[in-house]
């Protein structure tokens, strides 16, 4: 049993029914179903699934699960999945669900039975390859800091990137880009919408002016990023009296990846840590909000805040921009961006937008959207 958690946009529909159809092709019994068609209204995802086994069905692939309308009142989804997963062992399991139901607290264990994967928007490396055909490979961080000079010389020797680079940052990060290019921020501002008007209500039990309590807050933090949220402020704008409702807020937009937090200790799971930045998700929402006031150093950071805290620890040091895994301390900017805030640092480095190649301990900022 496989689950594809991710948020709106990043394409995990299309890679299910991609994978439904290769399946089909190789002569595989395969059914796709949503969990949210009306045939769910009276219908069990048991017994659909009990019954398309009894044909001599092998793969099941549910989207958007999370939606899925509540049959009693001590069985949910995950009680369902968890009885498909016991009770029919050889039927394969695939489904799909928002990055927020990690907050959920399902009536089925399943953390024993399933797999689980978060799906991303598209890294630099990966538009690269599905915009341009440009296939290059992934790094882990280490290879990064300690080959960059050679790495980025071989890369830009053969490819305008700093071109590139720029055209991902205003629109790449969803793939559904190419669709109606003209119409890709109207899309996002929508996926916004739809994110906090069905999306988390539908795993969280959310009374409509508490969304309006939400959407004013991502308001707050859209006039200003990275915003230093000052919570007795934050309250009186939002008339919130509880600090607690606050950050929970805060943390449900984070875990629908509408925004990113940082701290100077690890956020985690305890949702009460409070965040000394707020930065958005990535940079597209950035453009999507209002492309005609973006400030270059948020874009900077944004960025690579987004490529590296899928995979590495991300914290805020205080001294430099950014403190990853305990251990390498960041400074982002332009291209004229001194080294003197990390002068004192042992595994410090600055990262320069606007250069192809860097030297030492002086790293172009594209080379971070190659992680993954």
């Amino acid at each position: 049993m496989i689950e594809i958690k991710g948020a709106r946009g990043v394409g995990k529909t299309t890679l299910m029914l991609q994978k439904a159809k290769e399946l089909q092709n190789n002569n595989k019994k395969v059914l796709y179903i949503s969990a949210d068609l009306p045939y769910f209204y009276d219908n069990t995802l048991f017994e659909t699934a009990e019954q398309f086994y009894k044909y001599e069905g092998e793969y099941l692939y549910i989207d958007e699960i999370q939606k899925y309308p509540k049959k009693h009142k001590k069985y949910d989804w995950a009680q369902e999945i968890k009885n498909i997963y016991d009770t029919i062992p050889d039927l394969k399991v695939v489904y799909s669900g928002s990055s927020i139901l990690q907050l959920y607290k399902s009536q089925g264990d399943l953390s024993r039975r399933k797999t689980s994967y978060n799906l991303r928007g598209l890294s630099f490396r990966e538009y690269l390859l599905f915009s341009k055909n440009v296939n290059l490979q992934s790094f882990k961080l280490h290879e990064i800091l300690d080959n960059h000079e050679r790495i980025a010389k071989e890369i830009s020797k053969d490819i305008r990137i700093l071109y590139y680079f720029n055209l991902y940052l205003k629109a790449g990060y969803y793939p559904f880009y190419k669709e109606n290019p003209e119409a890709y921020f109207d899309r996002i501002s929508e996926i916004i919408n739809v994110i906090i008007d069905v999306d988390i209500p539908s795993v969280n039990d959310i009374a409509f002016e508490t969304l309006h309590k939400i959407k004013q807050l991502l308001a707050v933090i859209l006039s200003s990023t990275p915003y230093s949220p000052g919570l007795s402020n934050l309250s009186s704008k939002l008339y919130v009296t509880d600090q607690r409702t606050l950050l929970k807020y805060i943390n449900l937009l984070e875990k629908a990846e509408l925004i990113i937090t940082l701290g100077a200790k690890t956020q985690g799971n305890n949702i009460l840590n409070k965040p000394d930045k707020i930065y958005l998700n990535n940079t597209n929402i950035m453009f999507a909000i209002d492309k005609n006031n973006i400030n270059k150093g948020t874009v900077r950071e944004t960025f690579f805040i987004n490529q590296l805290s899928y995979l590495h620890n991300v914290k805020y040091p205080k001294s430099t921009d950014f403190l990853v895994d305990d251990n390498y301390y960041f400074e982002v900017g332009g291209k004229n961006k001194k080294k003197k805030q990390i002068a004192e640092l042992e595994k410090a480095f600055v990262v320069k937008d606007d250069i192809e190649t860097g030297f030492i301990n002086i790293i172009p900022l594209w080379l971070f959207g190659l992680l993954y």
